[in-house]
């Protein structure tokens, strides 16, 4: 139909450095919108070829001749469509992150990234050299304008395309989720719809990449800055977009498929999933087992686990001591059966009984302190590495942001694992997600969402006997940790004084902690990790 301009968002879930299986996955993406969807255009993230983000690998050679390769067997499918391909492209001695127009099996002309974001967990100046040009090119008589993800967060790229007689404005992208970013997003896109009056195609990656989760949520918003269309976030799809050309106009159709927003939760719980399933897939693991305590932490872990491999691919270690309580190993079993996951139990009575017996010698004339705590976390470590080893399943840390914050956590003992998924989620976050889960299916027994937390490593032990309640620890960590608040301005926000130096000290001097522990998914804007990156040894004090 001359009259319709029809679009192809490739929301794609792509694998960092597998060319050869993104390129594939691109050419049957050519070959379905122009065979069953009959469309103008298809546009693929940033990166695509390579996915994002490929880090060092953009310093291989060979990765670039591999990407040359792939980008000619990607040009040969490009007839009867207008194609939009991302790709590193190395020019001499500069590294320019590209997208290529694609057209009758050959390259039309190439764009390059004009803005270079350099903050959080971006290093875009590290690999790439900044583009000057513009470029537009014509489809059915619609000038047509290309922005590469950081492009359009400024306002300059958009006006000046718009200044040169652009209507439509394609923008690709490799965006990664934080509670949030889909209403900033989408504020910044109407901000450059309001400045220059084009309409905006907004197309995101999707899929989980080591720590970062990509969601998706790729948007059409029309020249009035209303939002027309939006894809599933966190869901892989080709999504069509369609523009009436009569009378000279470009104008939206009638909304096609769009979906509700989801709220801070639900994105949190879907990211996670997404996260945590790409990363034991895309690695080529087999399954997941989680060291199951009877607490919220471990049971939140363990449904993430099911939500996303299934329960046939997900096992769990029972390991009380001689100080867990009966209702956890109870309600511990309850969990597993809910899920219908296999549940082994294992004391640790045995071996840390044998530790403290070779250990007393040196140990003889010393009061028992955390060492003996630690000694029982590490105990637990070595049978759940051991069962990993057999099984080939990786183990889980279970740990949250809050404990990893103030170190509360035992190295080479309950931080051991492969991932942390709850890694980036405060305890309060943990409760919220659970409760949220448990309206899904009731797994979670409910005396686990009720209980005060511990860690069962001696009698009577409460978190509240070493850390304020979890409420107000989230709120101060918060303060310092995301919005890199001075421990005065804290105090000054009523907070007292002598807890926030204690968490503030316990924050500082854990450093060596987290650089030791698991990866996790990231799902604040601060992670830590590739966020907030803080010197081990440090003399600095805001004390």
């Amino acid at each position: 139909m001359p009259d319709i301009l029809r679009i192809i968002l490739a929301q794609l879930n792509l694998r960092v450095g597998d060319i050869a299986g993104n390129t594939e996955k691109i050419i049957q993406g050519i070959e379905t919108a122009r065979n069953d969807f009959h469309s103008d255009i298809i546009l693929f993230p940033e990166l695509a070829i390579t996915s994002y983000p490929p880090e060092d690998l953009l310093l291989r050679s060979a990765l670039h001749q591999q990407v040359s390769e792939a980008l000619e067997e990607i040009t040969k499918s490009a007839h009867g469509i207008v194609v939009l391909i991302s790709h590193p492209e190395k020019k001499n001695h500069a590294i320019y992150n590209a997208c290529s127009i694609l057209r009758d099996s050959k390259i039309q002309e190439t764009y390059y990234k004009q803005i270079l974001p350099n903050y959080g967990v971006f290093d875009e100046k590290r690999y790439f050299t900044e583009g000057h040009t513009d470029v537009l090119f014509d489809v059915k008589g619609v000038p047509v304008a290309i922005t590469i993800c950081e492009d359009i967060w400024e306002p300059g790229p958009a006006r000046n395309v718009a200044a040169k007689g652009a209507r439509l404005l394609l923008n690709i992208n490799a965006s990664p989720y934080y509670t949030g970013k889909t209403a900033r997003r989408r504020n910044i896109l109407q901000q450059r719809v309001e400045e220059t009056g084009l309409n905006v195609v907004y197309l995101n990656l999707v899929g989980g990449q080591d720590d970062l989760v990509f969601d998706g949520d790729s948007v059409l918003i029309d020249s009035r800055g209303n939002i027309q269309q939006c894809a599933t976030p966190f869901s892989e799809s080709l999504i069509p977009v369609e523009f009436s050309l009569q009378d000279g106009g470009l104008f939206h159709l009638p909304e096609q498929r769009s979906i509700k927003t989801l709220s801070d939760e639900e994105s949190i719980y879907r990211a996670l999933v997404l996260g945590t399933r790409d990363y034991v897939r895309k690695n080529g693991f087999k399954g997941a087992l989680v060291g199951l305590s009877g607490g919220i932490d471990s049971a939140l872990t363990l449904c993430l686990a099911v939500d996303a491999l299934g329960r046939e691919n997900v096992e769990a270690l029972i390991m009380p001591s001689r100080y867990t309580a009966a209702m956890s190993v109870e309600d511990a079993e309850q969990l597993a059966t809910n899920l219908g996951i296999k549940a082994h139990i294992i004391s640790i009575e045995k071996p840390f009984s044998a530790f403290n017996d070779i250990l007393q010698p040196l140990f003889a004339d010393l009061a028992a302190d955390i060492t003996e705590e630690n000694i029982q976390a590490r105990c637990r470590g070595i049978l759940l590495m051991a069962v990993s080893n057999k099984t080939g399943k990786l183990v889980f840390s279970t740990g949250n942001k809050s404990e990893m914050a103030v170190g509360y956590a035992t190295l080479y003992g309950d931080m051991a694992g492969a991932l942390a998924p709850l890694k980036d989620v405060s305890k309060m976050q943990v409760y919220a997600l659970s409760r949220l889960r448990n309206e899904k299916t009731p797994d979670i027994p409910v005396r686990i969402l009720e209980r005060l937390p511990s860690a069962e490593l001696r009698e009577d032990q409460l978190d509240q006997d070493s850390l304020p309640d979890y409420e107000t620890l989230d709120k101060i960590l918060l303060r310092y940790i995301e919005l890199d608040q001075s421990p005065a301005d804290i105090i000054r926000d009523g907070f007292d004084s002598e807890t926030v130096q204690k968490i503030v000290r316990l924050v500082d001097r854990n450093e060596y902690k987290r650089r030791q522990s698991a990866p996790g998914i990231r799902i604040t804007k601060r992670a830590f990790g590739r966020d907030r990156r803080y010197p081990i040894t440090s003399g600095y004090c805001e004390q």
